[in-house]
């Protein structure tokens, strides 16, 4: 367990570096984008073993405990953005604002304890992979679109202009945090979908409206909302923006809040 910890250790501190660095760098209109990569491709790696050392030692993945939540979902959210940052050039300067949002959950993870769990029994199935597989990458567009939206804000609001002139246009951010939002909306209701599938396997019901459930659908209806809106009305900037925060927070908080402070059977299931 020691070992466990130690990498998971490293493997902050590396993240920690990578958003440092793109804070200076964007400053000081350094060109460091490879460095910072190959930072959050080491400190993935190193998280990498982490979860697969506390895997092969209870016997199951990282779904059960606040901190084993927190730290699968530190790991895929990253890697959702070192694949994005690799893929799309254009905004890699949005790391400056991505990896000091993850400060918060790493700060977090610091102080809950790393107690060992049991797997429930109702966890034996293979739409729990398929649930939160597609959770993953709805909750990763979310925090990319959501980025994207404060760079506009702040934008509109005239601050940080000389800091935020190494961005592509409003219009084009605008469009990309669109894309991003229809990606969450897509695989927010596959995760809808696929978690009905399994609480009908597992208590004998699709769906049943305990606190998780319905701030799921909340989440949901809230990206609804947002794609409707941007399809039908000519939305300003910085109202679409602030939907999209919005829905990021909702969405955020369902995934961190509710399982936790009620004591349905979907406790602890993100």
């Amino acid at each position: 367990m020691e070992n466990e910890q130690l990498l998971l250790w490293f493997a902050l501190l590396a993240y920690v570096a990578a958003g440092c660095l793109a804070i200076i760098a964007h400053i000081f209109h350094h060109k460091i984008e490879k460095t910072l990569l190959l930072l959050m491709v080491f400190g993935l790696t190193i998280h990498t073993l982490s979860l697969a050392m506390r895997w092969e030692r209870l016997g199951h993945g990282p779904f059960n405990t606040m901190f084993e939540i927190l730290s699968s979902n530190i790991w895929s959210l990253m890697l959702f953005f070192i694949i994005v940052f690799w893929r799309i050039p254009k905004i890699r300067p949005i790391a400056s604002f991505v990896l000091p949002g993850f400060f918060i959950m790493m700060a977090w993870i610091i102080m809950v304890p790393a107690n060992d769990s049991i797997l429930p029994a109702t966890y034996n199935t293979i739409w729990l992979y398929v649930h939160i597989g597609f959770g993953k990458i709805f909750m990763g567009s979310l925090m990319l679109a959501a980025a994207l939206s404060f760079v506009i804000l702040f934008r509109w609001a005239e601050l940080w202009e000389a800091f935020l002139a190494v961005f592509p246009p409003s219009k084009n951010l605008e469009e990309l945090a669109y894309r991003f939002i229809l990606l969450g909306l897509v695989f927010d209701s596959l995760m809808l979908l696929a978690g009905a599938i399994w609480a009908q396997e597992a208590w004998g019901r699709y769906w049943s409206w305990d606190p998780l459930e319905t701030w799921s659908f909340v989440s949901w209806l809230m990206l609804a909302i947002v794609v409707h809106l941007k399809i039908t009305f000519k939305l300003p900037q910085a109202v679409a923006a602030t939907l999209a925060i919005v829905t990021f927070i909702i969405s955020f908080l369902t995934f961190f809040g509710v399982p936790f402070i009620n004591q349905m059977p979907h406790k602890g299931v993100v």
